[in-house]
């Protein structure tokens, strides 16, 4: 058994690597991905092993010491911190795989880097000990930067089809280079190709476990959350972090109209209209922390069912549209100064209203599964 490794998370590795990201920033957003000089940093915080399973050296940590640990490297990088994010999650997810798969793909150690393709985007048929999967996966964050990837695709085995997760290794899958997007430009969210990989049954395990929260042997309990209730955090932790950033630039840009005299002339001298919009902007992004903050700790607490699982889709899809209004405001009081190609500002703003468009954030989808899982509640 690998030995322990230090607590995941603390704050003056995580401190670090997002001052780290905050330097390679601009040029990690023009090469379109995140160099190694960033993600060793984010690997050694303690990202990805941190909800790798204690039997193989992880932290099996908690959604409340991530939140924070997120944020704080999405106030220097948006992209940094997707990447950081979707770290600790795809290893959450990795601990569903059979007992055998899960200490192939951990034999170097928890800071292994996994990425995840969600989406049941390629086939797979049922052969001796194992499946033939096949199929391109696109929009796969820090795809190349990774080790393994754990991919979905619909399985048929005889009449039987479901879909199922596959996890390769490195070797084994080719790269598209399609990430040419607004925002989180950095994240290299490019495409995984699979053409004919044999996967055995050891690396497989059903959508469904995943869904239900069924890790093989779990001790802990992020490895019991089911999945649609933990993924919306994922993707809006970084936001949170990138619009605290926002709100940072933004001040540096206007402080001197906030610092004017009260009695400075009305018009463009007056401070009144900066004021309001600090006022204004600093409340949203406390209210989506603390939407944020309530997901964290049913996640972490409470026994999840469907109904939390589907507040909690809520929470987060309504907390990313309050940051990504609020960045919006941010943008169009700044002036030009903000809109600058060199101005951080408007990094932040591309990259959580790229982040807040995600699929998994829409709020009319999350809206209707909290309304169905409620009205259920009331069916005798």
């Amino acid at each position: 058994m690998p030995a322990t490794q230090p607590t995941s998370l603390s704050p003056d590795t995580v401190r670090e690597a997002a001052e780290t990201a905050a330097k390679h920033a601009a040029a990690s957003e023009a090469e379109r991905r995140l160099p190694p000089e960033v993600v060793d940093p984010i690997l050694a915080a303690g990202f990805a092993r941190h909800f790798v399973p204690a039997r193989w050296g992880g932290s099996a940590g908690t959604f409340g010491a991530l939140l924070p640990a997120v944020t704080t490297i999405g106030e220097s990088c948006t992209s940094a911190a997707w990447f950081a994010s979707l770290a600790a999650s795809v290893g959450r997810l990795a601990a569903h795989l059979p007992t055998e798969g899960q200490a192939e793909l951990w034999a170097d150690g928890p800071d292994t880097p996994l990425v995840a393709a969600l989406a049941a985007a390629g086939t797979a048929e049922r052969v001796p000990g194992g499946w033939r999967v096949s199929g391109q996966w696109p929009y796969v964050s820090g795809v190349d930067s990774s080790a393994w990837a754990l991919v979905c695709a619909r399985a048929l085995d005889g009449d039987h089809q479901e879909p199922r997760f596959f996890a390769v290794p490195r070797a084994a899958y080719g790269l598209g280079d399609s990430w040419f997007n607004v925002g989180l430009r950095a994240t290299g969210s490019n495409t995984l190709v699979l053409d004919g990989v044999t996967v055995p049954d050891t690396r497989s395990v059903a959508l469904a476990e995943l869904l239900a929260g069924r890790a093989p042997e779990a001790e802990a309990r992020c490895h019991r959350v089911p999945l649609k209730a933990a993924n919306g955090l994922t993707l809006t932790a970084p936001l949170l972090g990138a619009a605290r950033g926002a709100l940072r630039h933004w001040s540096g840009l206007v402080r001197g109209k906030l610092q004017a005299p009260a009695a400075a002339v009305t018009g463009a001298a007056d401070r009144t209209p900066h004021e309001l919009t600090l006022a204004r902007t600093d409340g949203e992004v406390d209210a989506a922390a603390l939407l944020l903050g309530r997901v964290a700790e049913v996640l972490d607490h409470d026994a999840v069912d469907p109904l939390l699982t589907a507040r909690n889709g809520r929470d987060c899809a309504l907390a990313a549209e309050l940051l990504a209004g609020a960045v919006d405001r941010l943008l169009r009081s700044s002036g030009s100064r903000g809109q600058a190609d060199t101005e951080p500002l408007q990094r932040f703003w591309r990259d959580v209203n790229a982040g807040a468009g995600h699929s998994g954030l829409q709020f009319p989808p999350v809206a209707s599964a909290l309304v169905r899982a409620s009205r259920a509640l009331d069916t005798p």
